[in-house]
Parts: C-alpha cells; sequence; structure tokens
C-alpha cells in the first residue's frame, strides 16, 4: 500500500466519525437552542471534538489533493471539475463553518445564543458536505453515497 492509498483509506474510513459527530452535534445544539436549555461542559467537549475531527479530515483532504491522479484531471471535464474545484472549495466551506460556529459558541451570553450559534453554523456545514457527496455521486461513477447507489 502506497502513500496515496494510505490517505484515501484514512480520509474514507475517517468520513463517518466527522459525520456521526456533526450530526450529534447539530441535533443537541437544535435541542438545545429550541428547548432553552444550558450549555454544558459536555456540549462545548461534543462541539470541540467536532471540530478537531472536520480538521484532522481536512489535513488528510489536503495530502490527498496534493496526490491524487483525479486532480490532475483536465477541469474541462465535470469529474476533473469536481475533484479539482468543487469538492475542496465546498469542504473548505464546511470546515470554515464549524469553526466560525465553535468560535461564536464561546462567545455567546447565554446557553441558547451558544446553543443557536452551533446549531446554525455546523447545520450549514453539515448541509455543504452532504450536497457535496451528492455531487461526488452525480460526477464520479465509481463513487456511491455510503456503499448505495443513487
Amino acid at each position: 500500500m502506497n502513500l496515496y492509498d494510505s490517505f484515501k483509506l484514512a480520509h474514507s474510513g475517517w468520513r463517518y466519525v466527522v459525520l456521526i459527530l456533526l450530526i450529534i452535534a447539530v441535533v443537541n445544539a437544535l435541542s438545545g437552542w429550541l428547548g432553552k436549555k444550558t450549555y454544558t461542559e459536555g456540549n462545548r467537549k461534543l462541539n470541540l471534538f467536532t471540530l478537531i475531527s472536520t480538521h484532522i479530515q481536512f489535513l488528510f483532504g489536503i495530502v490527498l489533493y496534493m496526490l491524487s491522479p483525479l486532480t490532475k484531471l483536465p477541469a474541462s471535464e465535470a469529474i476533473g471539475r469536481y475533484w479539482k474545484m468543487e469538492h475542496i472549495s465546498i469542504m473548505i466551506l464546511a470546515v470554515i463553518l464549524i469553526t466560525i460556529g465553535n468560535s461564536k459558541s464561546k462567545k455567546g451570553a447565554t446557553g441558547e445564543a451558544k446553543h443557536k450559534s452551533v446549531a446554525i453554523f455546523f447545520g450549514l456545514a453539515l448541509l455543504f458536505i452532504i450536497l457535496s457527496i451528492f455531487m461526488m455521486v452525480k460526477y464520479d461513477p465509481s463513487k456511491s453515497f455510503f456503499g448505495m447507489s443513487i
């Protein structure tokens, strides 16, 4: 197994950690925001672990971007454009949104405000990530949505 395959495997497997933590964080934040619950240390840790796992996934992705033969494809082809520009742009946006959401949650005056920041920013990031996965399946027939063809 070469370096590219190792990072591809790590990036592919780690996505489940990111998605699970992100879904739990968004549901938790929505529940806290709409239920006007206090913001606990457990909430802070969940959001921090979500942030850290996302940044780790992003680092795997940056290495893959440099090593992948898919980014060498011409941008005039849909699959080349997706891997060269669209996927990385959407994922950078998602990482930025998660980072901003975590930062804003630290500055919120009330528990409700902290939950609201996380719900909005993490929720938008989750939508962008899911959108990117659907785009990947559309543009790259060799890929599937978590093992399911769409």
